[in-house]
């Protein structure tokens, strides 16, 4: 892999979107340049019920994403989390998101060049010769015939895509 990976705001929000979904992408805005934030504060600006909140910055806290600290309310006698976005965080994920979709794709081309593929005609399911021979060359889904098919330009694009990514920043 090339260069240093440039962390572009697009950069940062497929990595979030990969590793915590989507809807955390709102808390991340809200916490963006900001420390210790009250999960409650975090809540009202995203516009949320606390318990939805809290969900989305337990999957950001799995990921390493944020950090919180907490302090007991004196009058109530709970605990009030207060978060804060990790940066950092997001460049050592780029990187093992891409290394882990580059070990995907390399598994995929092997197993596309070791086997050969069957299909009907409906495309309903494509299986591998072990498993058409299990169904005696007839599609599991519509009974129509298995024909072999040609995986020639698959395996072109998973190794133009593998080198999109080996060439990547």
């Amino acid at each position: 892999m090339k260069g240093s990976i440039k962390i572009t705001p697009k950069v940062v929000e497929q990595v979030i979107s990969e590793v915590a979904g989507k809807d955390t992408l709102k808390i991340v805005k809200a916490l963006k340049g900001k420390k210790n934030i009250s999960e409650f504060k975090l809540a009202h600006d995203i516009a949320e019920e606390i318990n939805t909140t809290r969900n989305m910055l337990y999957r950001l806290y799995n990921a390493n994403l944020v950090s919180f600290t907490r302090k007991k309310d004196k009058t109530k006698g709970w605990y009030i989390y207060y978060w804060t976005f990790n940066t950092p965080r997001v460049k050592d994920l780029v990187g093992t998101l891409k290394k882990k979709r580059l070990d995907m794709l390399r598994e995929r081309l092997d197993r596309e060049k070791a086997s050969h593929f069957y299909a009907c005609l409906s495309r309903c399911i494509r299986l591998d010769f072990e498993q058409a021979t299990d169904f005696g060359y007839k599609c599991p889904e519509c009974g129509k015939l298995l024909n072999q098919e040609d995986n020639t330009d698959i395996i072109i694009n998973l190794e133009k895509e593998i080198g999109k990514i080996k060439n990547s920043g």
